[in-house]
């Protein structure tokens, strides 16, 4: 007797790199069923149990992770870490492993990367990351499904950057450097995003045929099928906050520059936005603005990869079946 292959070969989500292109498009199929009949997987993941770890605040992120993983039939619990950080009360690895013994997955929003893969290291359930530092995976594959919602094919893909090349960015380019199509990194030179990153992107972009251009010339917007831009100063960069805001003030996305990309392109934001400073309230409010179809896709893609992890055995099935209710 032969069995599927689970739909994902990872156990844990902590940066785009992590997945393949055919894992990351059975991702959005399994997305697009979720979004289309929730109740046919309303208790795939009963007595299942998510935790959620956050040093940083959230609205996005919290929201669509804990009723998402609610609308599948599980249980959340919230440890607010914001004045005590992940760590201080006792060691990472401790943690890890009494969560272990009570949860099934953790999603966890830190400040530090390598504090999320020692965390990863010594559990011995899925982790999720839910923001790093350096990743954002669960940003930049619901960014992705809404874009192939919009009927763009992914190899004819041009997405440009404006801004910082943060964590957000770097899942952007991890994911187009994945599926294929063509990403536009448009920064200052010293807002770049990092050089690792770039140099991992290259190596899965010669398998895909992606291209990824880094480049401080605004001009290069034109064509692109999406504009899309982030905060200038990241949670825990305040104190750069009057520097950076110098820098990245030509890189404002407003009317203008969504003119040179041309008629057709759309604004994308991860938000919180701020009007005024990288995006024009015109922008960010107008018709072309898909911001909020990306904020709701967090929550049926971050299903789609906890019912992977946690149920592979419904994730892999084209429709849930009426059996889909129980729990083996």
């Amino acid at each position: 007797m032969t069995t599927n292959p689970p739909l994902l070969m990872t156990r844990d989500l902590l940066q785009i790199t992590d997945l393949s292109a055919t894992e990351i498009a059975e991702l959005f199929a399994l997305s697009t069923r979720l979004k289309a009949n929730y109740p046919a997987y309303a208790s795939t993941l009963a007595q299942r149990s998510l935790a959620m770890l956050f040093e940083k605040p959230s609205l996005r992120t919290r929201v669509s992770f804990e009723l998402g993983f609610q609308k599948l039939g599980g249980g959340v619990t919230f440890l607010d870490h914001q004045s005590s950080p992940i760590g201080t009360r006792e060691p990472v690895e401790d943690y890890a492993r009494n969560l272990s013994r009570w949860v099934d997955v953790v999603a966890i929003r830190c400040q530090s990367h390598e504090l999320l893969t020692r965390f990863a290291a010594a559990s011995s359930v899925p982790v999720i990351n839910a923001l790093s530092d350096l990743h954002h995976p669960c940003q930049a594959l619901a960014d992705l499904f809404t874009l192939v919602e919009t009927g763009i094919p992914i190899d004819q893909l041009h997405l440009a950057w404006i801004g910082d090349g943060n964590n957000v960015c770097h899942s952007l380019i991890e994911t187009i450097a994945t599926l294929g199509g063509r990403m536009t990194v448009i920064t200052p030179t010293a807002c770049r995003p990092s050089a690792e990153i770039l140099r991992t992107a290259d190596a899965r972009a010669c398998r895909s045929g992606a291209r990824i251009v880094c480049t401080d010339d605004l001009a290069a917007v034109a064509g692109a099928d999406a504009l899309y831009t982030d905060v200038w100063v990241s949670m825990g960069e305040e104190s750069l906050a009057t520097e950076k805001t110098a820098m990245l003030t030509p890189f404002r996305v407003d009317s203008a520059l969504m003119k040179r990309a041309g008629s057709q392109a759309r604004f994308m934001h991860c938000l919180p936005a701020h009007r005024g400073d990288e995006v024009s309230a015109d922008v960010i409010d107008s018709p072309a603005s898909i911001v909020f179809d990306q904020a709701e896709n967090r929550m049926h893609v971050q299903n789609a990869l906890m019912l992977a992890l946690l149920r592979p055995d419904i994730a892999r099935r084209s429709h849930a079946p009426a059996h889909a209710t129980t729990n083996p």
